[in-house]
């Protein structure tokens, strides 16, 4: 999974109708709006640290970042833009977007400072391992082709994944700052399989075509909020994507949209029923922030 997303991402822009799936950001402005709305508020109710930057994991074309700072910029908000990508074709998408912004390889890049964190599908992204029992499950060539080496009750676990949340949580306690992490996936740590391929907008087989297309698994929200709060940072309940982006006031945002040009009012009413519909994003995508414990939660997960 490391090896054929690392070749995947490298080597073109999955993202849009030419590519292999759409994302939230690329759905409507609202998303990134009300993202920097709640990071607004938290910034703002942690006293305005004017060394604080914004940073995101894994921005994609760079769509959310622009639309949030633009909430965030109208706030006083001056601080740096800081990336953590690795695809050169996707930084040269955000460059050309936000051309101040600076780029990492790594979390652990990122400068001691105060931070407004967002991860947007990120985690989903990263390796997983499964096992059957206690043997782990592996690829194995078969039949001229991959094949798994076993079959039986699945339990995925991501030590990259957990890695991460650690280095993110450790980050927010030494320095401070609040984290947002939106993903799909599930409340609970339960057993199954929830490996799967995309490729031009539909499901495709996992193993085949190694490198061609976007291989994800959704996010276990136990386990993350598990290793936030191991590292010490604090953690707000989990909410679905419907419910907070409904309690920020989508609804409200949209309509203000709608008044200003109401040629919009149909296409903003579709987006905010993907964003928010319960069978379309708003169930499955889910929400919650990890924070320092001097920081205040950002709003929405009341």
């Amino acid at each position: 999974m490391q090896a054929c997303n690392a070749f995947y991402y490298a080597t073109r822009d999955p993202l849009g109708a030419r590519g292999d799936f759409t994302t939230a950001p690329e759905v409507s402005q609202m998303f990134g709006e009300l993202i920097g709305a709640a990071l607004a508020d938290a910034w703002t109710r942690a006293g305005k640290p004017a060394d604080a930057i914004y940073a995101e994991l894994g921005p994609g074309r760079g769509t959310l970042a622009s639309d949030a700072l633009r909430v965030l910029r109208a706030t006083g908000f001056a601080g740096e833009v800081h990336f953590v990508e690795t695809s050169p074709l996707l930084r040269t998408a955000q460059q050309d977007r936000l051309p101040d912004a600076q780029w990492h390889e790594s979390i652990n890049d990122l400068p001691n400072k105060p931070l407004l964190i967002v991860a947007n599908e990120f985690l989903d992204a990263l390796p997983i391992r499964q096992h059957v029992g206690s043997v782990e499950r592996r690829v194995a060539v078969a039949g001229g082709g991959l094949a798994f080496d076993r079959d039986g009750e699945i339990i995925e676990t991501s030590p990259a994944r957990d890695e991460a949340v650690s280095a993110i949580a450790k980050r927010l306690v030494s320095i401070g700052g609040v984290a947002l992490i939106i993903d799909y996936g599930h409340a609970r740590s339960a057993a199954g399989d929830t490996l799967q391929a995309v490729r031009g907008h539909k499901f495709a087989a996992v193993l085949a075509d190694p490198g061609e297309q976007d291989l994800t698994s959704h996010v276990d929200f136990e386990a993350v909020a598990r290793s936030a709060r191991d590292s010490g940072a604090s953690v707000t309940p989990l909410v679905s994507q419907g419910e907070w982006l409904n309690t920020l006031g989508i609804g409200q945002r949209a309509a203000a949209l709608a008044t200003a040009n109401p040629k919009r009012a149909e296409d903003l009413a579709s987006a905010v029923q993907r964003l928010t519909g319960a069978d379309q994003m708003g169930e499955l995508f889910k929400v919650v922030a990890i924070h320092a414990p001097e920081w205040p939660a950002p709003m929405g997960f009341e």
